[in-house]
């Protein structure tokens, strides 16, 4: 497996796949739900290859000067329990921290939170937040530097 930090078209063009393939089509999320004002050319992504396909991938975007989310944290079905979205967190967290970031945020889906947990996330209380076709919870994590 290959991570990379996406620069350029054809890479985020891999975290587009792995988003339409493992999210839009399996939860029938259209594309416009999917893709929001943090899609952008300047947008970072990191995507998983295994070859020269993509298998996953995550987004992380500025919130304040210190404070990032990573959100869209997708996997391909056939990939997973392969440790490759541990592997999309811990590399996005690798990048915000080289960025300067501080803290980070998460909107974890209910079945998702044990696995933020387990990646020393705790919860925020905020709870129920409309993350497009899903009901989310609130997380956040300190980023050593």
């Amino acid at each position: 497996m290959k991570v990379i930090r996406t620069s350029k078209l054809c890479e985020r063009a891999g975290a587009y796949y792995v988003r339409i393939q493992a999210m839009a089509r399996q939860h029938g999320i259209t594309l416009e739900e999917e893709f929001d004002e943090h899609d952008t050319p300047d947008a970072k992504y990191i995507v998983i290859l295994d070859g020269d396909f993509p298998a996953a991938t995550c987004r992380l975007f500025a919130l304040t000067e210190d404070r990032a989310e990573i959100g869209r944290v997708v996997v391909l079905e056939e990939y997973r329990g392969k440790g490759l979205g541990r592997l999309a967190v811990t590399e996005a967290e690798k990048w915000l921290t080289e960025l300067g970031f501080k803290r980070v945020t998460v909107n974890s889906r209910a079945e998702a939170v044990g696995f933020y947990k387990r990646l020393g996330y705790r919860e925020t209380g905020e709870r129920d937040i409309d993350c497009v076709s899903f009901i989310c919870t609130g997380m956040e994590k300190e980023l050593l530097s």
